[in-house]
């Protein structure tokens, strides 16, 4: 007799997959992860994954209790610089 299988819970997802769990696209998901504002991530091999954990971490930050709320400013992560003009001395 064959033992019981038992269902994995999944630990990391894909793009596609973890866009769906926050109600994004994929595309969304991926310019937040180029501009490095979006929910931490692996390269595993060649592909990107999320942890579950990082992608509910990632959407708590971001709870307010109303439109003018700004929330806590989550720490930057790979932010460019303002645009303008540089002065030399």
């Amino acid at each position: 007799m064959n033992p019981p299988s038992t269902r994995v819970t999944p630990r990391f997802v894909r793009t596609h997959d973890a866009a769906a769990f926050l109600g994004l696209s994929g595309r969304t998901l991926e310019k937040h992860r180029c501009t490095g504002t979006g929910p931490v991530f692996r390269k595993l091999g060649g592909r990107v994954v999320y942890a579950i954990e990082d992608l509910e971490a990632w959407a708590a930050e971001r709870a307010r209790n109303s439109t003018s709320d700004p929330g806590s400013q989550p720490a930057s992560r790979g932010t460019l610089p303002p645009r303008g003009r540089s002065r030399s001395v």
